[in-house]
């Protein structure tokens, strides 16, 4: 077992007062089968009006609160302590013929399999701008998808593949970049890959999550570890059948382990996206986010 605490301070700085706000905050990690949230606090500045915790469809934690004062700054700062245990993860799971399980999906009958099939259509995000754009995700995709191979294996070919063929750039995308201009850029980070990811497995009617988190780094060796300087990190989860998910970081090249701290599971992006709001002023704005992911014990 290992225990870390995760620091998120989120500054919103507006260039005209912000005189009614409502938000909400997807931050506080969730607790899983690996996972366990000890502790978490939220803290907002100016002080809310109002104030709520509520889960939303996917079974994420969301704070929801309102600004009832004029301000021309906002301050959220999420801290949470988090248990994580080893992952299990069976490799007999996960065998059967990716096209088989796609077979399933499209027609399912178990419970698990019906509530997984709602994750093989496309979302507002994940999903190509075109018909052509999604001739060519797929036409990416099928090179993993190779007739008759397991899902297991096609789904972690498929991650390699994108971890070789991209390059991390935090310039070259924004939050709302389809996956097909990623593929035609070749460029992008963390959220376009997991996008991505989702995208080719649904372009062949399998079951992707986005998954939203934290990822513990270390500096190297001789360095100091900069407070501050970590930040969130998305992977995917993809479908195995029987109600199992596998869960890889394509960013990485690596299947999302220890380090790995879940806050919350959608869609895409949009489903759980770390603090959205509707604003009633403000004008233009600045926004500044600060992550520090602290292991506390082994």
């Amino acid at each position: 077992m290992t225990l870390y605490r995760v620091h998120h301070r989120t500054t919103y700085q507006y260039l005209d007062p912000v005189s009614l706000s409502h938000h909400a905050a997807y931050l506080r990690p969730l607790d899983r089968a690996a996972q366990t949230c000890r502790a978490h606090w939220l803290t907002v500045e100016p002080m809310p009006a109002s104030i709520d915790e509520i889960q939303d469809y996917f079974g994420n934690q969301v704070t929801t609160f309102a600004i009832a004062e004029p301000h021309r700054k906002l301050i959220v700062v999420a801290e949470s302590e988090i248990e994580r245990r080893p992952d299990a993860d069976d490799a007999a799971i996960g065998t059967v013929e990716w096209e088989v399980l796609a077979g399933v999906l499209a027609a399912p009958i178990e419970a698990v399999d019906i509530a997984a099939s709602e994750f093989s259509f496309a979302s507002p995000i994940a999903r190509p701008g075109s018909k052509a754009a999604g001739e060519a995700i797929r036409r990416y995709a099928r090179k993993s998808f190779a007739p008759d191979r397991s899902i297991r294996a096609a789904a972690h070919d498929l991650t390699r593949r994108i971890y070789r063929d991209f390059t991390f750039d935090a310039t070259a995308t924004t939050i709302s970049t389809p996956p097909d201009e990623v593929l035609r850029l070749k460029r992008g980070v963390c959220q376009d890959f997991a996008h991505l990811t989702i995208a080719c497995c649904r372009a062949f009617g399998l079951a992707a999550r986005y998954v939203s988190g934290y990822l513990e780094t270390r500096p190297p060796n001789g360095a100091e570890r900069l407070i501050g300087a970590d930040a969130s990190h998305a992977w995917a989860s993809i479908y195995l059948g029987g109600g199992h998910w596998i869960e890889l970081d394509p960013t990485n090249d690596q299947p999302a382990g220890p380090h790995h701290l879940t806050v919350a599971i959608g869609r895409d992006y949009g489903d759980v996206s770390p603090l959205s709001g509707v604003i009633l002023g403000g004008g233009s704005h600045a926004m500044t986010v600060a992550v520090d992911v602290e292991r506390l014990l082994i």
